[in-house]
């Protein structure tokens, strides 16, 4: 079952979600300790307002537990669902000059994060989240989806160009190079 994912979620659902943003979590976080990145990022998993948010999350349920999760918002919204964290870092370091690469375009319905617990991989269930990310934008009438795919992940490159994206452009975050796909429905 896919379903909206609540505050009680936060463990499981920041665990695959941090074990598929990585570095980018640790900006986000401030830190590169991952006990205390986790915490930082069930602390922002639980409040309202914010990207990690479980407003913006949907999660698969299997056997009673969290298996999967699907992380999405409209582009117009990336600079106010960034800005908290924005503010926790400049409060951290003192440094207002410091900013987080915006990663969507105002006009795109957005997949942030996608990940499947690995003893569940194999079993269809990412797939099934993609479907319920465009079930969801198309609800909310949104005709353009993206998302960003590591440059090296050939594996989730193909499955993103399989399923209708195509790269419009290219993006580096955290380090790491990305392709941005785009796909209209």
């Amino acid at each position: 079952m896919i379903r909206p994912a609540t505050q009680a979620d936060f463990q499981p659902a920041i665990k695959l979600i941090y074990s598929t943003i990585g570095k980018i979590g640790n900006t986000l976080a401030g830190s590169d300790q991952p006990a205390e990145v986790t915490r930082i990022l069930e602390e922002f998993f639980q409040q309202k307002g914010n990207r990690l948010s479980y407003e913006n999350t949907l999660v698969k349920e299997q056997d009673g537990r969290v298996v999967g999760v699907l992380v999405s918002y409209h582009g117009s919204r990336t600079a106010e669902l960034d800005q908290p964290f924005l503010d926790r870092l400049i409060d951290q370091t003192g440094d207002p000059s410091l900013t987080i690469t915006k990663e969507a375009q105002d006009d795109e319905y957005y997949l942030d994060t996608i990940a499947v617990s690995s003893e569940y991989e194999g079993r269809g269930y990412g797939k099934e989240l993609m479907r319920a990310f465009e079930a969801k934008a198309h609800a909310e009438q949104h005709h353009k989806l993206a998302l960003l795919v590591e440059k090296d992940n050939e594996r989730a490159y193909r499955l993103y160009e399989k399923t209708g994206f195509r790269v419009d452009g290219e993006l580096t975050v955290s380090g790491y190079r990305f392709y941005h796909m785009v796909k209209l429905i």
